[in-house]
């Protein structure tokens, strides 16, 4: 077989990554449409990945056809359904990997701890450790809720682009779980900007009544990925006026940093 100058290339470029460089521009692809809110067209996507043209032409064409893209009648191209059961076993892991972490965790403070991802605008639990603790926290793994009135919640949207946690939390005001959540989208943006400065962020009662959070980023993770600890408010403030490398903050810190390390693609 003769090669042509694409076969060429793509063999160089193989041989040297050692990969396959079609595999490497789908996942590429499919970041791009991600990145993207899950909608784009053609033109978009060779803008945003860099790819030409004809190249995004015949993946898009092979990623339609295997169901993990679809296009709408706009002739716009989604991320398609089969990407889901993707991402659901791919979140049931991602809690099996964490738990040794969450474990010495919720050892190290006694405490309920969580870890939670950022999915289509909603925060979604994909591990726990429970506190041995009597009186302790419980969230089932899977739960959804709104990230506004969450310690992981606000911990995650911190980790985003203003505009794109602007956007989540949309310009009307938020449902209130508590006499205490803020339900402002202004006061929240503040909220974060204060979060990024001290790298964590304090759920005070705003999702339950006598319960307080505090959560952080997991730093390194392939997705805005969030670690918190949890219980009622008397013993988590008591955690936080401990002092030293040995207090609550830096603790969570420490484990989150190599987690994140472990995670990271």
């Amino acid at each position: 077989m003769v090669a042509t100058p694409d076969t060429a290339s793509t063999t160089g470029a193989d041989r040297a990554s050692g990969g396959v460089q079609s595999v490497e521009r789908a996942f590429q692809l499919l970041e791009a449409l991600a990145d993207s809110g899950g909608v784009a067209t053609l033109s978009e996507l060779s803008t945003s990945s860099g790819l030409p043209m004809p190249t995004i032409h015949r993946l898009v064409r092979t990623l339609v056809q295997q169901g993990y893209v679809r296009q709408d009648t706009a002739r716009r191209y989604t991320l398609g359904p089969r990407l889901i059961r993707l991402g659901e076993t791919a979140g049931r892991l991602l809690g099996s990997w964490a738990r040794p972490y969450l474990a010495e965790l919720m050892e190290a403070t006694g405490e309920t701890a969580n870890l939670a991802v950022l999915e289509g605008g909603e925060v979604v639990y994909v591990g726990q450790v429970q506190s041995r603790r009597s009186m302790r926290m419980f969230t089932e793994v899977g739960r959804r809720v709104q990230p506004h009135c969450t310690g992981v919640g606000k911990a995650l949207l911190a980790q985003l682009p203003e505009e794109e946690a602007r956007a989540i939390l949309g310009p009307n005001p938020l449902p209130a779980h508590t006499e205490y959540t803020a339900t402002d989208p202004q006061e929240l943006m503040d909220q974060l900007t204060e979060a990024r400065e001290r790298g964590y962020v304090v759920d005070d009662q705003e999702q339950e009544i006598g319960v307080r959070c505090i959560a952080l980023a997991v730093p390194g993770a392939p997705t805005p990925t969030a670690l918190s600890v949890s219980g009622p408010e008397a013993r988590i403030r008591a955690l936080e006026e401990q002092a030293g490398a040995s207090s609550l903050v830096p603790v969570m810190r420490q484990i989150a940093t190599r987690l994140g390390q472990v995670l990271a693609p």
